[in-house]
């Protein structure tokens, strides 16, 4: 993948396209989609169960946005169980 290598090949995405980040945004949430159907968190935990959305997944988003979007997926399930615990908490105590 190459957003910023000198080929000027059709299928590099342009990070400027409106048509591109669509195209990186929805091969995201099938991915993320397939990662929740085999109850993993961790992009890369998955083994050979998303093989296929991952791969184009990784051809239409640049590695910047890959690591990103998969550190927030984590931090986000992070804290939903923060939150889930802290409500839990304030429901005991009121009781």
């Amino acid at each position: 993948m190459g957003w910023f290598s000198s080929s000027n090949s059709s299928e590099t995405p342009n990070p400027t396209s409106r048509k591109d980040r669509q195209r990186c945004w929805d091969s995201r949430d099938a991915y993320f989609a397939c990662l929740d159907s085999a109850n993993v968190v961790k992009p890369g935990d998955e083994g050979n169960a998303c093989a296929e959305s991952k791969k184009v997944y990784e051809q239409n988003c640049a590695k910047s946005w890959i690591d990103y979007f998969n550190k927030r997926r984590v931090l986000a399930e992070q804290q939903q169980g923060v939150l889930t615990q802290a409500k839990t908490q304030a429901e005991t105590a009121r009781r």
